[in-house]
């Protein structure tokens, strides 16, 4: 069993900033790529930032230049820095990690956390 669990969400005022961490714990043999997904009410979910194995990152448009991922591998956690946040940056978001368990898992499965709620208002 894995489990993600996220902190650092809240309220914040437009132009500030807010870091989010997720910690993966229990049956981990590798981590393939850790991140964050985010849900506006009434948007489907999208992807924010994905860091994979091979320190490969990618983000959203939309952020690019406002938010930073980063990862402590001998934490296996994975951090979100939010910077010059907008309204539109309001929603749930969702830490996710694609997870070999042990050397017998090739391929591997995706978790998702229960997801922390970031608020951008004034």
């Amino acid at each position: 069993q894995v489990q993600l669990v996220e902190s650092g969400g809240g309220l914040v005022q437009p132009g500030g900033s807010l870091r989010l961490s997720c910690a993966a714990s229990g049956s981990i043999f590798s981590i393939n790529a850790m991140g964050w997904y985010r849900q506006a009410p009434g948007k489907e979910r999208e992807l924010v930032a994905l860091l994979t194995s091979g320190n490969n990152i990618n983000y959203a448009d939309s952020v690019k230049g406002r938010f930073s991922i980063s990862r402590d591998n001998a934490k296996n956690t994975v951090y979100l820095q939010m910077n010059s946040l907008k309204p539109e940056d309001t929603a749930v978001y969702y830490c996710y990690a694609w997870i070999r368990v042990d050397a017998t898992d090739l391929t591997g499965m995706h978790y998702w956390g229960e997801g922390t709620l970031v608020t951008i208002s004034s």
